[in-house]
């Protein structure tokens, strides 16, 4: 990423605060050596992660992640509401101020779905930029794939030849085939083919109902998904010997949690944990057999995903349906570490990455 880059995907700078320009730091304060900001505005969540790189990796030093339901109405209206746009702009204020504290001086800071969809979202930028000096990058889809390859492929199974890899988000959800090839010396794992649906756990929810799933409305859910991922098995979806399934969004490691019996969240837990067909399975049904309320009260779940959760596991179960391996690999990870990976390779910053 260029100067250039830099100042118009970055912090905007605001009269009151030239500090922020180009992502530099203040005036007068020294800002710390190779402090990166990775911020990902999706259709639920906002997340934030700010790291130093450590060699062939990266340490973080601060993250933020709260869900804000940006994409919320979008599609019955086709725009980002008042309500949604405050509760932006209030994450993104928390997430200016940790940058600023942190003095990261390199950033990059995007919104997807709900951004590409919505027809008021440049207005909606310019109340970001004005209100919190954060100008975002409205990434395309590809380039929200390529992310997620990046910020996974650790977790891809290191004997084995790939994955299909998936990202579940608020208001799209990414297919991606990555494989290692074995006569390369660049071990790097390689986008052999993706694709991007215009379904998330935000708009299935809204358009099915997320609160009181019936065994109907969820069987009409996975067959709503299963049409747009059907013309992506059928090109890619076969010879899937030495391949796994490798997740990364809120509706596998939640279902991960379940399947643990966390009695709360711990991502040390999560991050890379290994689930079977019949782990999944089992969750799945333990999932549709709760009320609202008992979703609501698991601590692994919360009010917030209480009504979208469902959503998820009926897109997840198309996937696997279309891609029948037997083992997912849940990711507590994606687009920051993405993002933070390659700003760091780009600076030349990590060793043999």
């Amino acid at each position: 990423m260029n100067d250039d880059t830099r100042l118009r995907d970055g912090i905007a700078p605001r009269a009151a605060s030239p500090d922020l320009a180009a992502g530099a730091a203040g005036a007068g304060v020294r800002a710390a050596p190779g402090v990166y900001a990775a911020l990902d505005l999706g259709t639920n969540n906002c997340r934030l992660l700010i790291a130093c790189p450590t060699g062939e990796g990266f340490r973080v030093i601060d993250s933020f992640s709260r869900i804000i339901r940006l994409g919320e109405g979008i599609s019955a209206t086709g725009r980002i509401s008042d309500a949604a746009i405050g509760r932006a702009i209030a994450a993104l204020s928390i997430c200016r101020d940790k940058m600023r504290a942190r003095n990261a001086t390199r950033m990059r800071l995007i919104a997807t779905e709900a951004c590409r969809a919505a027809e008021n979202a440049d207005q909606f930028r310019h109340a970001v930029a004005a209100e919190t000096g954060i100008r975002l990058e409205v990434i395309d889809r590809e380039t929200e794939a390529m992310l997620a390859v990046l910020g996974c492929s650790p977790l891809l199974d290191a004997n084995g030849r790939g994955a299909i890899l998936f990202d579940i988000g608020g208001g799209s959800t990414e297919l991606v085939r990555v494989e290692r090839d074995p006569s390369r010396h660049d071990t790097r794992p390689r986008i052999k083919a993706w694709m991007s649906i215009p379904l998330g756990v935000v708009t299935l929810a809204e358009h099915f109902g997320g609160r009181n799933v019936t065994r109907k409305s969820y069987a009409l859910m996975v067959e709503q998904v299963a049409q747009h991922v059907a013309p992506f098995a059928a090109g890619h979806g076969g010879d899937l010997e030495g391949m796994h399934l490798l997740g990364t969004s809120g509706t596998v490691t939640t279902l991960a949690g379940v399947h643990l019996g966390l009695v709360r969240y711990d991502r040390r837990r999560i991050d890379g944990v290994w689930m079977n067909d019949a782990d999944l399975t089992a969750t799945v049904e333990k999932l549709l057999g709760m009320s609202y309320r008992e979703r609501a009260a698991n601590q692994c779940i919360g009010f917030e995903r209480a009504d979208l959760v469902l959503a998820g596991c009926a897109i997840l179960d198309a996937i696997r349906n279309a891609f029948p391996l037997p083992r997912l690999r849940v990711a507590d990870r994606g687009l920051r570490e993405g993002m933070l990976v390659e700003m760091m390779r780009e600076d030349g910053a990590l060793v043999g990455r």
